[in-house]
C-alpha cells in the first residue's frame, strides 16, 4: 500500500452510460448494477484517460493510500480474463458498455408468418423526427400526445407504429452518442411552447438510454408544467419490461420531475 494517484467514481453523478470503460487501457472500469466502478486499485494506474470520456464528469483523480499499479496482474488477470481453474477464453472478456456488446441471436419465430402476411401502414405524421432538427414550435405539437423515443427502438420493437407512434407526434434522440444537455434544453423549450397532453418515452434496456428518460423528466421539471408523463423499457429482443397502462402516465418516481 502507497499514497498515490488513483481514480474516484461518484456514483450519485453516474449514469451507467459506459464512455469511460473503453477508454481504460487497464480494463479497471466495469458497470455493475447500473453504475461505473473501479473493480481493482491495482489495475488502475491513475493517469486518468478516462476523464474526458465521461460526460457526467464523476470521475475524478484523488491521492490516497491504494495498493500498488500491477503491471503484470492487469496482463496476466484482467486483460487476458483468465480465471483461477477456468477454461481459457475463446475471445476477449467483455467490459465495456452493454450498448456496444456484440450480440448475434436468431429472430422470434413464433408469429412470422402472420407478420410478413400483414399490410404496413406507416403511422408517421410529421417531418422532421430527429429532436435536433424539429422545430420548437410546430401545429403538430399543439395540443399533441409527445412520444419522446430512443432511435433503436423502432428497430427492436416490432410492433412501433400501432403501439406507440400512432396518434402521436415524435421526437427521436440517441442519448450515447448526441448531447443530452442539449436535448434537455430543446426539449423544455418544447414544453414551454406547446400545450403537450401527455408524453411518453420508449427506451432501450442498456443503461446509457435511460439517460434520454432523466433528460425528459428534467425538461418537463424546467418548463414548469404539469404533463401527464410514462417511460417504457423495451428489451434488446423487443419486448416491453415491467409493461404500464397506457393511460397511467404519472409513476411515484417521476413525481418529483413534474
Amino acid at each position: 500500500m502507497a499514497t498515490r494517484k488513483i481514480v474516484s467514481i461518484d456514483e450519485e453523478k453516474c449514469n451507467g452510460c459506459g464512455l469511460c470503460i473503453p477508454n481504460c487501457a487497464e480494463g479497471a472500469l466495469q458497470l455493475i448494477d447500473g453504475k461505473v466502478k473501479l473493480v481493482s486499485e491495482k489495475f488502475c494506474d491513475g493517469l486518468g484517460a478516462c476523464l474526458g470520456h465521461c460526460p457526467q464528469d464523476a470521475i475524478i483523480i484523488v491521492e490516497r493510500e491504494a495498493e500498488n499499479f500491477d503491471e503484470k496482474a492487469v496482463e496476466l488477470q484482467h486483460l487476458k480474463g483468465r480465471q483461477t481453474g477456468a477454461k481459457p477464453h475463446t475471445e476477449p472478456l467483455f467490459t465495456g458498455c452493454p450498448s456496444s456488446r456484440i450480440m448475434h441471436f436468431n429472430p422470434h419465430e413464433s408469429g412470422a408468418e402472420a407478420v410478413s402476411a400483414a399490410p404496413s401502414v406507416s403511422m408517421l405524421s410529421q417531418w422532421p423526427v430527429q429532436l435536433k432538427l424539429v422545430p420548437v414550435n410546430r401545429p403538430y405539437f399543439h395540443d399533441a400526445d409527445l412520444l419522446v423515443v430512443a432511435d433503436c427502438v423502432p428497430i427492436a420493437y416490432p410492433n412501433f407504429h400501432q403501439d406507440f407512434l400512432k396518434g402521436r407526434a415524435v421526437v427521436v434522440g440517441c442519448p450515447k452518442l448526441d448531447d443530452i444537455k442539449y436535448y434537455r434544453e430543446k426539449l423544455a423549450e418544447i414544453f414551454k411552447a406547446n400545450s403537450i397532453k401527455s408524453v411518453t418515452v420508449p427506451y432501450m434496456e442498456v443503461p446509457c438510454c435511460f439517460g434520454l428518460v432523466k433528460a425528459t423528466e428534467e425538461a418537463i421539471k424546467a418548463s414548469g408544467k404539469n404533463i401527464p408523463y410514462r417511460k417504457v423499457k423495451i428489451s434488446i429482443r423487443g419486448e416491453v419490461e415491467a409493461p404500464q397502462p397506457r393511460k397511467e402516465f404519472l409513476t411515484e418516481e417521476c413525481s418529483n420531475f413534474i
